[in-house]
């Protein structure tokens, strides 16, 4: 048999008519979805259906904001948006507040990097200029990393995520440390573990923080006796905590 006489087996197929296209075309159709749950708000309205059923509260462990999102923030955030649609398809309220971390060594080592490139030194800034553009970096990728989440189709309330450097968090942090700290007077003389190389990085700024950490106790309301329960002075004439 040659090829003019094949019988064409297409004909004899018969697979059922629909209005789905043979490819997929993700790369254009996803973005159109998301912005029809937008449009529509889908977060919300999810919110107001479950209003008043079980709570079911999931704890972002959140990234930090100091660069493009990878697979292993992909992984992590796709199945925490898993497990809350599946809890909201049980009947549950199970919001999902997503939130980053905006504090620590990796945001500040980035602007130090943006220092170096400069030809400036970190040490010659002052620690109010450093603190501003470091929030200002952390901001930035706040930003950036939610957009790339939202891509991925995360279902979360973008609007109002969970940041370390709101001011209200932090003084919340500020608060229930110092009452592990007045119920803990041995605190920090009990942290006697740490390397060599940390304790001296650590020292170079202690000095400092200790005036500004008793600076916002007091301005929490705290006095002078439960502060030098905290802070004892002779525990911090080599500007060691």
């Amino acid at each position: 048999m040659t090829d003019s006489t094949a019988p064409d087996y297409k004909d004899t197929v018969f697979l059922p008519k629909t209005e789905f296209p043979m490819k997929a075309g993700l790369p254009q159709k996803e973005p159109g979805i998301l912005a029809r749950w937008q449009a529509a708000d889908f977060y919300t309205e999810l919110r107001n259906r479950r209003r008043g059923r079980e709570k079911f509260i999931l704890h972002d462990g959140p990234p930090y904001a100091n660069g493009d999102m990878h697979i292993g923030h992909a992984l992590n955030h796709i199945l925490k948006d898993t497990v809350c649609r599946t809890q909201t398809l049980l009947g549950k309220d199970a919001p999902y507040v997503p939130g980053w971390d905006c504090h620590g060594l990796p945001i500040e080592w980035k602007v130090e990097e943006q220092y170096r490139a400069k030809k400036l030194n970190k040490d010659e800034v002052p620690a109010a200029e450093f603190r501003a553009e470091c929030r200002a970096y952390a901001a930035k990728w706040v930003d950036i990393q939610r957009e790339q989440l939202k891509r991925l189709g995360i279902n979360a309330d973008w609007d109002h995520p969970y940041l370390t450097m709101d001011f209200q968090a932090e003084a919340t942090i500020v608060t229930e440390l110092m009452k592990f700290a007045v119920a803990n007077p041995e605190l920090y003389k009990k942290i006697q573990g740490q390397s060599n190389s940390y304790r001296a990085i650590v020292r170079t700024h202690n000095k400092k923080a200790l005036e500004v950490n008793k600076k916002q106790l007091q301005a929490l309301g705290y006095d002078e006796e439960t502060i030098k329960q905290v802070y004892p002075p002779k525990d911090n004439q080599d500007g060691s905590l």
